[in-house]
Formats: structure tokens, C-alpha cells, sequence
């Protein structure tokens, strides 16, 4: 460990270190910063430096410990290693050297660039190994008095670093004779500070790099592990979690992350704290004491990790079933953490950052200001803590371009009412590495969210053993449970549970709608608009266009478009797209026949009837018939014309589609210093068009958007961020695909197809296998490597797809894509369901913000947030299967209909729709749904003062219905009789059609007066009735066929009843 933080040189090439020849000191880096370094003494010397005539700097040997020195950072510096046990001092016209033979044959090469630079002589200093060193040091005090005494001073002021105690026979020799050489010694710590405040180019790649590690570690190593942890309820140490840690960052490529290791180091031993037992200050460390994750416990993971000696740092605090006060403590200080990353500004002072912080907190939560750490962070770079740069509320120092800071915040000895002594006394911290920019702050550890959703567990208090929840990681108000939330203990309280939630989400559901439509409006714009009609096709635009007659016969001119006729000797031009149908017929006299028609204004299909409109006075030639002897001719030109329209047609349309899209940004594409994020061999739904063998692409992350692409040149999609609505990843589980699926907000051309929907995919295993006439045994080694290599496929593919994935989200997390809001969903299978949303059965799961079906075709995606209500149709006892309606915000779209779902997966989405707070309604029938939402528009003041939605609940009617016959209670006497004397509704109004068993009840009054009638006596009866009513009985048949025409009509919220109750059907005797 020590070796890496301090004890050899470490090249910025990425060189490991051993022998002489693995370093190589980059001349051009030296030379440009020793002129800095220069020019900054000779412009500040008085402010910074001291008014230093020399400067002298010694390392010190390797040590065991971590540290962070300003002489080790200068070496890294100035030459980019460190170079231990060595004495530089720095003159205006020379630069000394005392060190070993080793270290002074490595810096021979920087003679000629000290004398280019800056005009300075270096002078080597080679120290034996047993010697002290003294007469060389007394060489070197010889040169300093020389150089003062040619500026003209008695007294040369030396510059040194006196932070820095001396370590080694070496350095406490040279600070004893330091001290006695009767020089003036001046502090040039403050110099040295200011110099290595602003980072170059190469220096600012190096943070960067260390930033992303850092937070990759934190992102897809230590949530992962804490979440498995806590979810496998496991027993382990802070100290072991920091040892797990410590090894992730050292060795990269276990969290993937392609970056040599040799380059890497920690910057300190990973922090873990909880359980009560709080220490904000990095010089903390993490305990023997296990993790503690009961019910409202709060843990602090702290990281830091360096590139080439440049330091990073990221700190994230979780939540475990937080209360009040837990909650609003992580928000205000987040609220602070963004107002001091946002005063990171050129031209601010470094103490605005501390200002902003506690403005915040004296405004949101003024309980929590003595609680607020008294800095809001440091400079970091060469060392972890840059003295001089430290953000407290009096640092004066003016923040430029290309600074970097580590924001730290956070509040500390916080107490709250638990029940639990350990969770009582608690602690919230923040931190992130952040580059004051040109204009605003960067911040470069943002792929690891620090957002409540992303930080915050919550328990599930109804399960005897707590398991945790899901994170809540939806877009808006709709979070998605886990599997834990959706088992049950206790039925009947989880029922009553939900019915309690969803009268309350019944009246918000209620209240909503009425303010939206009385904005005046239903929701979003009609889809169903008409489209653009194409323009007018003409086939020549002069008469000395036609070709030349060649006889009188059909001619096809396929780069016109046009059919050529022969009418009354001259050759008749028409576009092809004007042709209706064309056929041909041969009769016994082997003469052909071919006949044309064409579109026509006033037909009842006419694509172009809005252009032939123009010329409705005109006349038109409906159809021709021509004759030949040449069979083989017409048949030929009917395939030409047939082949011709095919072509034209297609085109319009494609035409017509593309007309209506949106204009989309242009594709930014990625540079070749920054190679795109890739995924190789993938198809596409929709397909391309043409009738060519289908062929894989590739799907690259550029600047701005997405592009795939095959071979071929004219087979490409470009998918812009800013069109992405939702973003889906669905690994291969029990499906034979693997795909990545983007549901946009405006339509794109794939090929000739119009779609919302883009989907790439890739096939883990072989949809068709051939099955062998012969059975195989089950412990066959060739059938068994096959089925490893399958899951070794399959395993391969769905951790390439990941990898593409996780990739994106932190491309997404950089601060000019926030706004957008994206990252990829997964679905969750626990929670899913069959069902036929279109013609075939398919497996419908949802997501934390969408209902999606992505494997078949025609895609389902739906937006919870854009989700009015849901209505469960045809929910009853001894059903097998019921149906889902599900109904928009926007009334003038379509209902979307999920059929056939089997009946055992109405309690899980029961659940699901209450815990996303989507309100739910039940019925023992199919609605017929665009009267009812014309209803509502027509008379949205109505629907309201009816009780909005509540129309749909079934309950209130069924509990004062006449079937108490059925109830387990038996029958019961009532004063109050049934409506029988309501109007007949007519067959063609929309009606709530109850069961068959409606129509043949009778009353007890009806039995005992019919009672003793034979059949024979009741059809006579029935017939004499008939004819004097003069009509004939119905038949069997026609009854039945009214009983299905009646069945499955829905009705109206009725406008005379305000209750919103169903009317009782007329009984008829």
C-alpha cells in the first residue's frame, strides 16, 4: 500500500515501475511547467512566495502511512514521478539537484529544457550511499549566497515548505544546517497552493478519470453489495466492507471499468459507518462493527480513489425506512449540496459555495443550521485536502476555470424519537467531485444519484420478517412495488387496505379530472387527424416529353409513371397511380382482351379524389377495353401496370407518411477520440423494407442520439435523446430474445414504416431446432454441452447488452441530458401477466413508469402517468378469464383493451394498480366506451356533478339489488318494491346489459296464478294473445338472436339519474 501512495514514482504513462528504463519524463510537460512555475514566483513572489530568492524543497523517503505532501505533488508535477529521499532547490538562474545516482542519471535529461525554458543551469548533487550528504549541502548554500549577493541582498531569503516535518538522516540533516546557515526562511506553502489550484488540459483528463472510477465503484459495486446485504439480511463488518471495496477500486476491471491498474490507488480506506456511530471527517475509518440496516438506521459510504496521483472523492448516505425528520434532513442537504455545486462559478469567491449551502438551510430547516459542518468542501487534486482552497463561509480566494473542489456536506450529531437506541443519533453526508467551468460547475461523480429515489429504502411492516422494497424509481408519482410488497399475511386486511386507498384515490381521481376539464380541454391533441393528401401526379409536363410512337399498341413508360393508349390513332398519356384495376381475359378465338379502369371522382375508393375535385366539370374516361392476337403482350403489360401502381403506391404513401413527421435535430456524430458506445449484430423491428436477405447492424451511442446502421448504405436509424420517451432493456429469461427497445415521442421512418416504436434485438438461441427421429438421454455429454453452451450464450449476450446499457444511463446522468429525464426501465416478471392486447396472447409486465409487451408484435407501451382510470370487465364469480380496460387523460384517444386475462391474476394486479395509486374500478360486464367519453366531453360539468367516475362503482347498487336471494342470509321482507314501471330503452341507445336470468324471472304472484296450466293450455294462450295483437309469435331463433345483438351493449352515464346508479330492468309478465 504504501509503495503505491508514496513510495516510488509513478510514470503518467502508465509504465510500471522497477528498473531505470521503465520511466521516461515527458520534456515537453516539464518545460512548459517549470516556466509556470517560474512565472508564477516572479509575478506573486511578494504575495505568495516571500519574497524568496530560493526555493527549496525536500521529500521525503517512502512511508507506511497514507499522506499527501507538497513536495511529493511538485515532483509529480514537475516531472511526473516522485522522487523520495531528494533536495531540489530552485534559483533564478540555476536549479540543484542532491539525490542518489539512480534518481540523478533519470534527471540528467531535463538539462537542456531547464536551460530552454527558463534559462536555468541544473546542477547534479550525487550523494553516496554512506554519505550524509553535508558537503554537498554546503555546496549548494555556497550558490545561494552567491546568487544574493550578485542581486545585491547580505541575507538571502530561502523559501521552504515548514508544514513539512523533516523525515530521514537526509532531510534532517538539510533542515539543521537550513536553520544555521543564518538565512532568512520564509513559508511558501501559500505559493505553491495557488499554483497547483488551476489544472492544465492533461491534469484535468487525469481527475476525470479518477471521478469515474470513483463513482463507478460506488454505482455498480457498493449499492449492489449494500443491497444484497441488507436483502439477504447477512451479517457484515464495516471493516470488511471497506476491505471489499478497496479491492474493487484497485482492480477495475471487476466493475468493468477499462483502466489500468498500475495507474490506480485509493486516495483513503473506503469509509462505512451506521448504527449510530458518526464521523464526517476523512480522517475517519471504518469499525469493526457490523452494518446496522434495522428500520430507520441510516448508512454513510465515503470512497476516493486516485489516476496518476490525482485524487477523487464521492460520499452517499442511504436511508433505511426513514422518518420525518430523517427524510427532511438527506432533502435539505441535498437542496444545500446543489446551491453549493451551483456558486462554483468564475469570478465568485470560494466562500459563496458555504453561503449558498447555509442559506438554504437557515431558509428550509434554520433546526439544522448549528448541525451544518463548517465547510462545504476543499480543492483536490495532486493532494486530497489543497491548503488554501478550503470552502468555508471567509475564504476570499477568486474560483477560475479549471479549479477543482471536493463539495463535502453534511450534517452531523442529528437526534431523533426511535425506538431503537442505535438509530437515535444519526449523520447525513454528501460529497462529489467537481471542475469550475467556463461558465458553470461540472460535476464529474454524477452517474452515482444521490436523489432520494435512488438513496432511500423503505421496509415492508406487514411481513413478519422485513424484506426491503424496491427503490422508488418511477417518473412522477408512480412507483412500482417489489415482489416483497405484493405478498400478503393477511388477505382481509390488505383487502380492506385497498379499499380504503382507493376511495381515497377515487375523490383525487375525481377532483383532478374536474380541473382539467374545466381548463378547457379533454387532455392532449386529437390523434386521429386527417392526413395530407399527395400532391398531384402528372405524368409529362410538355407534350414534347412523350416518347415517339412506335405502334399503335399499350405502351409502359416506367420513368414517367405513365400508361401510353392508343385512342383514335394517337398515343394517350395517363399516370399510372390514375388505374384502378387492370385485367385480362382471353376468349375462344384466341383474341386477348385487357381492361383498364381508372379513378374517378364520385367512386367509393379514390385516393385522389381531393385533386380530380378541382376538375369536377371536366369529363372522365372510366374504362377501356383494347383487343388482341398477342397474348403474351397483354399479359405482359398487365404485370407491368400491376408492378408500376405497386411502386407508386408505396411511394405516396411513404410519401404521405413522412409529410406528417416531426423535423428531428441532426446527429451529432462522436469524434474519433471518443469512440461511439457500441452493440454489434443486432436486428431491428420494424424491418427494412425491400425484398434483399435481411442483414444484422450495429447500434452506436454518438454525441446526441443513437445510429443503426448495416451494410448497406441506405439502411440506417438515427434515434435522437431528445425523442426518447422511454428506454427499455429486457434480457432473455424464459423469451429467445434479448432486446433494447425505444418508445419515442414523435414518429420516425424505418425504411418506408411510420413508427413510435424501435426495437433491436439479438436471438440467444435457435427459435426452429431440428429434432431427431431418435430420442436422446438426458445425461447424453453432447446434449449437455450443447445446453451449457446455450446458457453460455445467452449468459453472454444479456452481459454484453448490460454493459451497453449501464454505459448509456451514465452518458444519460451527465448534467446536459438531465433534463431529459432518461434511463433505461427494466421490466419486472414477478409482476407480470397474460393477456390478448391485440389478436394473439402475450405476456404484459410492467415497469416502474410504463405497461409494456415488447416481444410480440404490435408493441404495447403504456404511460402510467398519462393513464385516466382502469376498469376490470367481466370480473365475477366463476369467470375464467376477465378483461382491462384501461382509459386515457386524453378522452378523445381510444380505450386500450387488455382481453382474456386469466381470472388468478386479478389480485396481483389489483395490488399493482393500487400501490402505482392508479385508481381501479370493477364491473360484471363489457362497456361500450366512446359513448361514454363522448358523454363526458359533451358534458364535462355534468359528469362531474354526477360523481365523475363513480358511476363505474358497482358496489353501492349491488348491495341494494333484488338478488338478496342469494345471499347467505336468506330471505328478508322489505316495504320497499322495485322500480318495474321505467321506459323500455330503445335496442339502438348504449345499455349495461344484465344476465339472461333477468329475463326469466317471475314473481311469486306469477306461479301461483299460472300453477296448474299444462304446456298446451299456456301456447294457446300465448297464441290467441298473438293474434290479436296481429303479429306473428317469434321464433326461437329470432329470441336468441335479439338476447346476442342486446348482450355486451354498455350504457351512459344516465344524465336524469345524478347518482350515477344503474336503473332497475323492467320486468315483464
Amino acid at each position: 500500500m504504501a509503495d503505491h501512495q508514496n513510495g516510488n514514482a509513478r510514470t503518467t504513462n502508465g509504465k510500471a515501475s522497477g528498473g531505470a528504463s521503465a520511466y521516461a519524463i515527458n520534456l515537453d510537460s516539464f518545460g512548459k511547467r517549470l516556466k509556470m512555475l517560474y512565472s508564477h514566483w516572479n509575478e506573486y513572489n511578494d504575495d505568495l512566495w516571500g519574497t524568496s530568492e530560493a526555493l527549496a524543497i525536500a521529500t521525503p523517503p517512502p512511508s507506511e502511512d497514507l499522506r499527501y505532501l507538497k513536495s511529493s505533488a511538485l515532483n509529480v508535477w514537475l516531472v511526473g514521478y516522485e522522487f523520495p529521499d531528494t533536495i531540489m532547490v530552485f534559483m533564478k538562474t540555476q536549479i540543484h539537484f542532491l539525490c542518489s545516482q539512480k534518481k540523478a542519471s533519470l534527471l540528467e535529461v531535463v538539462k537542456k529544457s531547464a536551460k530552454e525554458a527558463v534559462g536555468a543551469e541544473v546542477v547534479m548533487h550525487v550523494k553516496a550511499k554512506n554519505d550524509d550528504g553535508t558537503a554537498l549541502m554546503e555546496s549548494i548554500f555556497g550558490a545561494v549566497r552567491a546568487q544574493s549577493k550578485l542581486d545585491g541582498h547580505d541575507t538571502p531569503v530561502v523559501g521552504y515548505i515548514a508544514r513539512e516535518a523533516p523525515e530521514g538522516n537526509l532531510l534532517e540533516t538539510w533542515a539543521d544546517k537550513l536553520k544555521n546557515a543564518s538565512f532568512q526562511l520564509s513559508d511558501i506553502t501559500n505559493g505553491f497552493s495557488d499554483l497547483f489550484g488551476v489544472k492544465d488540459g492533461g491534469e484535468i483528463t487525469n481527475v476525470k478519470k479518477a471521478a469515474y472510477l470513483t463513482s463507478s465503484v460506488m454505482k455498480h459495486f457498493v449499492v449492489p453489495t449494500l443491497e444484497k446485504v441488507i436483502d439477504e439480511e447477512k451479517k457484515i463488518s464495516h471493516s470488511s466492507l471497506m476491505d471489499d471495496t478497496e479491492k474493487a477500486i484497485l482492480e477495475p476491471a471487476r466493475i468493468k471499468v477499462k483502466l489500468k491498474a498500475e495507474n490506480i490507488d485509493i486516495c483513503y480506506p473506503p469509509i462505512f459507518q451506521s448504527g449510530g456511530g458518526f464521523d464526517l471527517k476523512p480522517s475517519a475509518s471504518s469499525n469493526d462493527e457490523n452494518l446496522y440496516y434495522d428500520s430507520t438506521s441510516v448508512i454513510i459510504c465515503a470512497i476516493g480513489s486516485r489516476y496518476n496521483s490525482y485524487c477523487s472523492n464521492v460520499a452517499r448516505t442511504f436511508l433505511i425506512d426513514a422518518n420525518a425528520m430523517q427524510s427532511k434532513a438527506y432533502e435539505v442537504l441535498l437542496k444545500a449540496h446543489d446551491a453549493a455545486i451551483s456558486a462554483l462559478k468564475p469570478g465568485n469567491k470560494a466562500g459563496d459555495a458555504y453561503q449558498a449551502a447555509l442559506s438554504v438551510v437557515e431558509k428550509d430547516a434554520p433546526e439544522f443550521v448549528a448541525s451544518l459542518t463548517k465547510s462545504a468542501g476543499t480543492g483536490i487534486g495532486l493532494e486530497f485536502r489543497e491548503s488554501g482552497f478550503n470552502l468555508n463561509g471567509k475564504n476570499e480566494r477568486v474560483l477560475k476555470p479549471g479549479m477543482v473542489f471536493n463539495v463535502s456536506l453534511g450534517f452531523q450529531n442529528l437526534q431523533t424519537q426511535t425506538n431503537n437506541p442505535k438509530t437515535q443519533k444519526f449523520a447525513v453526508l454528501l460529497a462529489d467531485t467537481v471542475i469550475v467551468g467556463e461558465k458553470h460547475a461540472e460535476v464529474l461523480t454524477s452517474i452515482t444519484s444521490k436523489a432520494v429515489k435512488d438513496v432511500a429504502y423503505s421496509f415492508n411492516d406487514d411481513d413478519e420478517e422485513e424484506q426491503p422494497k424496491v427503490k422508488a424509481v418511477s417518473k412522477g408519482s408512480n412507483a412500482l412495488p417489489s415482489k416483497a410488497t405484493l405478498r400478503s399475511v393477511n388477505q382481509d386486511s390488505k383487502e380492506e387496505q385497498r379499499r380504503q386507498h382507493q376511495a381515497e384515490l377515487a375523490r383525487q381521481k375525481n377532483e383532478e379530472t374536474a380541473r382539467r376539464l374545466a381548463g378547457g380541454g379533454s387532455g392532449l391533441a386529437d390523434n386521429r387527424g386527417a392526413v395530407k393528401s399527395s400532391g398531384e401526379l402528372v405524368p409529362y409536363k410538355n407534350v414534347n416529353d412523350l416518347p415517339s410512337p412506335r405502334d399503335l399498341m399499350i405502351q409502359i413508360d416506367q420513368k414517367h409513371e405513365a400508361i401510353l393508349l392508343p385512342i383514335y390513332g394517337s398515343m394517350v398519356p395517363f399516370h399510372v397511380a390514375m388505374v384502378k384495376s387492370v385485367s385480362s381475359q382471353q376468349d375462344t378465338n384466341r383474341s386477348c382482351y385487357i381492361r383498364i379502369i381508372f379513378n374517378v371522382p364520385g367512386t367509393p375508393f379514390n385516393p385522389h379524389d381531393a385533386n380530380s375535385s378541382k376538375f369536377q366539370s371536366s369529363i372522365y374516361v372510366k374504362e377501356v377495353s383494347f383487343r388482341s392476337k398477342d397474348p403474351r403482350h397483354i399479359t405482359e403489360v398487365v404485370q407491368l401496370i400491376k408492378s408500376l401502381r405497386r411502386q407508386v403506391a408505396s411511394r405516396e404513401s411513404e410519401k404521405a407518411e413522412r409529410a406528417t413527421l416531426v423535423t428531428q435535430e441532426k446527429l451529432q456524430v462522436a469524434g474519433t477520440k471518443f469512440k461511439p458506445i457500441r452493440l454489434t449484430d443486432l436486428w431491428i423491428r420494424p424491418v427494412f423494407g425491400g425484398r434483399g436477405r435481411k442483414l444484422t447492424g450495429t447500434l452506436e451511442a454518438h454525441t446526441n442520439g443513437f445510429r443503426y446502421s448495416t451494410s448497406r448504405h441506405d439502411e440506417r436509424v438515427d434515434v435522437m435523446f431528445g425523442n426518447v420517451k422511454h428506454a427499455f432493456f429486457q434480457p432473455a429469461e424464459r423469451e429467445m430474445i434479448t432486446l433494447v427497445h425505444f418508445h419515442l415521442h414523435n414518429h420516425i421512418m424505418v425504411g418506408n414504416k411510420k413508427t413510435k416504436d424501435v426495437q433491436f434485438y439479438v436471438e440467444v438461441m435457435d427459435v426452429v431446432q431440428t429434432l431427431g427421429g431418435a430420442k436422446r438421454s438426458a445425461y447424453d455429454p453432447d446434449e449437455i454441452e450443447e445446453e451449457q453452451r446455450e446458457r453460455d450464450r445467452k449468459n453472454k449476450i444479456n452481459m454484453d447488452f448490460q454493459n451497453f446499457v449501464n454505459r448509456v444511463n451514465d452518458l444519460w446522468g451527465q448534467p446536459q441530458f438531465k433534463a431529459l429525464d432518461l434511463e433505461f426501465d427494466q421490466p419486472f416478471r414477478d409482476l407480470g401477466f397474460h393477456g390478448v392486447p391485440h389478436k394473439a396472447s402475450a405476456f404484459i409486465v410492467p415497469t416502474s413508469s410504463c405497461l409494456v409487451e415488447l416481444i410480440e408484435t404490435p408493441f404495447v407501451v403504456i404511460t402510467l402517468n398519462e393513464i385516466e382510470i382502469v376498469n376490470l370487465e367481466r370480473v365475477g364469480l366463476g369467470q375464467k378469464n376477465f378483461d382491462m380496460t384501461i382509459v386515457f387523460k386524453d378522452f378523445k384517444r381510444d380505450v386500450f383493451r387488455i382481453d382474456s386475462i386469466p381470472s388468478t391474476s386479478l389480485d396481483g394486479i389489483k395490488e399493482w394498480l393500487d400501490t402505482t395509486d392508479l385508481k381501479y374500478y370493477e364491473s360484471s360486464l363489457n362497456l361500450n366506451w366512446r359513448p361514454i367519453l363522448k358523454t363526458i366531453t359533451d358534458d364535462p360539468e355534468k359528469f362531474i356533478e354526477d360523481g365523475g367516475w363513480e358511476f363505474l362503482n358497482m358496489e353501492a347498487s349491488d348491495s341494494d339489488s333484488d338478488h338478496s336471494q342469494e345471499s347467505d342470509q336468506g330471505y328478508e321482507p322489505s316495504d320497499v318494491q322495485s322500480d318495474t314501471g321505467s321506459e323500455e330503452e330503445e335496442e339502438d341507445s348504449a345499455s349495461l346489459v344484465e344476465s339472461e336470468d333477468d329475463d326469466e324471472e317471475v314473481s311469486e304472484e306469477d306461479l301461483e296464478e299460472d300453477e296448474g296450466k299444462t304446456w298446451e293450455e299456456l301456447e294457446r294462450e300465448a297464441s290467441r294473445a298473438d293474434k290479436e295483437k296481429g303479429a306473428e309469435s317469434d321464433s326461437e331463433d329470432e329470441r336468441k338472436r335479439r338476447k346476442i345483438k342486446a348482450f355486451g351493449k354498455a350504457r351512459v352515464p344516465d344524465k336524469r339519474n345524478p347518482s350515477g346508479s344503474l336503473p332497475k330492468r323492467p320486468k315483464f309478465r
